[in-house]
């Protein structure tokens, strides 16, 4: 997806961050790149108002339901190996 005009911040990698920007997981900078971006391309703003509003959704009707223990133990398995990963990387 692009409007076809350059930008600071390429619309594929705007779109690929939508999720941190949405969850205030991103630097103030970085912040300030993608609202600029959206700004000025529609279609990534079309994009991310889509997916706002999909975020709010589950956050409205699935927010107090607890996940499965299975769902949680896989999920936190995931997340060690991860911090394993990045630590051996380092």
């Amino acid at each position: 997806m692009s409007c076809g005009n350059p930008h600071k911040v390429p619309c594929s990698e705007v779109l690929e961050q939508v999720y941190y920007y949405l969850d205030h997981e991103m630097s103030d900078a970085d912040c300030e790149d993608i609202r600029e971006h959206l700004d000025e391309c529609a279609p990534c703003l079309r994009e991310f108002g889509l997916e706002d509003l999909v975020k709010k959704l589950v956050g409205k009707h699935c927010g107090c339901d607890p996940a499965p223990a299975d769902l949680r133990t896989k999920v936190l398995v995931r997340i060690r190996q991860a911090q394993v990963e990045i630590e051996q990387q380092a």
